[in-house]
């Protein structure tokens, strides 16, 4: 019996909430909180009912380390939920740290505002040592590590689909299918259709941020960093077929790097469509990606937030989106002496997403591995006082929760191997 504070009330923190809905038995009480209380009422009053968690809900500014202390303080959670944005993070592992709480999030930290001076300074230090430029990165959260073992509570970072799932595809390989492990490629494809010209499948000021900056991979001990979008393959994906896919910084890399150590090569690739591409390059060119205010008839703006204020909602896509999601690790490797190369990955369908849940896949493949790592946390088979990536931990249960829970995995003993 538990009760977990929801912080977030999206499209990822919708599907979260209905799917621990499902599991009534350890989810016996779920709060939710956004800034705009209102989607929380919605959400609770569908609800309403359906199952036998009890549902209650808050207004909160998750940017406020204040407010969420005494929200926390107020309901006395067993474990925070953060699906808001990744912006929020270092907020409310403060305010958990303040009150002894366990922590857990979807994404790393990144900041708002990538031209705070104090922020500026420490990014830029870190470029030059670590050898990437992406905003986004594991050290922030790392840094609390020694804070959360003394308080003697969690932080799970990183517990959506990649990160999350795909850093647990790698801990069970490592675990169960390979001595030591050579390469890693990770495949994130959607070959959903949504029939806009241009929208993007979840947070827009995230999504725009993380494609339109430079590549990165991990080989032979350090990163090597590429032009944005200037590695490309084509790959032919199970149930989905051949689409393309650009190499991409993403931060699993980053905390896979040390837990297998002796990787050669770790890389990312994301497919996208010729349409999204040529929008995405447009918006660069004028400016629209820019997180630097901006006068506008008086009035100061952040272009990406105008942006994202045009755009559809990621979470109204659902019920136009059509077509399935592919994404999963192929690597190789040796076992008991021998070359090795193996895959492994879920499929998921739009539209069975949205007539489960009323959202589509994007969210869905989120949302599923956000609630089954706080089922771990809460039934003690991940829980350990300190601040854990899921490569870190047993990938035996989460999988299990996965496969019962709506995103079932795939393997491939002789996988295509990507060049």
């Amino acid at each position: 019996m538990s009760k977990v504070l929801v912080i977030g009330c999206g499209g990822v923190a919708s599907v979260a909430i209905q799917k621990c809905c499902q599991a009534s038995e350890v989810f016996t009480e779920l709060c939710l909180a956004s800034r705009t209380r209102s989607k929380c009422d919605e959400l609770a009053a569908k609800l309403k009912g359906k199952t036998a968690t009890k549902i209650t809900t808050a207004q909160v500014d998750a940017d406020d380390v204040n407010q969420v202390i005494a929200l926390i303080r107020a309901e006395k959670p067993d474990l925070v939920m953060n699906v808001a944005l990744p912006y929020q993070d270092l907020t409310l592992m403060d305010a958990c740290l303040a009150c002894g709480v366990d922590y857990m999030d979807a994404a790393n930290y990144e900041p708002e505002d990538t031209d705070d001076p104090k922020w500026r300074a420490i990014y830029e230090k870190r470029c030059r040592e670590a050898g990437f430029s992406a905003y986004f990165d594991y050290s922030w959260q790392w840094a609390y590590r020694k804070r959360f073992e003394d308080a003697g509570i969690m932080a799970l970072l990183g517990c959506g689909f990649d990160p999350g799932v795909t850093q647990a595809y790698c801990a069970y390989a490592k675990k169960h299918e390979f001595d030591t492990i050579d390469t890693i490629d990770i495949l994130d494809c959607n070959g959903g259709d949504h029939g806009y010209a241009f929208a993007t499948n979840f947070n827009p000021e995230v999504n725009l941020r993380e494609v339109s900056a430079p590549g990165s991979y991990w080989e032979n001990g350090h990163w090597v960093e590429v032009p944005a979008m200037s590695i490309k393959r084509e790959y032919d994906f199970d149930q989905v077929g051949k689409k393309d896919m650009y190499l991409l910084h993403h931060e699993e890399i980053e905390s896979l790097a040390q837990t297998i150590p002796e990787a050669r090569r770790i890389r990312f690739f994301m497919t996208f469509g010729q349409s999204y591409l040529d929008h995405m390059r447009c918006l660069e060119d004028v400016g629209m990606l820019s997180t630097t205010p901006v006068e506008f008839e008086g009035h100061q703006i952040v272009p990406i937030k105008f942006l994202k204020t045009l755009l559809p909602d990621p979470a109204s896509l659902g019920p136009r989106t059509k077509g399935k999601t592919n994404i999963g690790c192929i690597f190789t490797g040796k076992k008991a002496g021998r070359d090795k190369k193996w895959a492994i990955y879920n499929v998921c369908d739009h539209q069975a997403c949205y007539r489960e849940v009323g959202s589509q896949a994007i969210s869905y493949t989120t949302g599923v591995p956000v609630m089954c790592g706080a089922l771990m946390v809460l039934t003690d088979k991940w829980r350990r006082p300190g601040v854990f990536t899921v490569d870190e931990l047993d990938p035996d249960p989460f999988l299990d929760a996965l496969d019962k829970y709506g995103l079932p995995r795939s393997i491939e003993s002789d996988p295509v191997l990507v060049p």
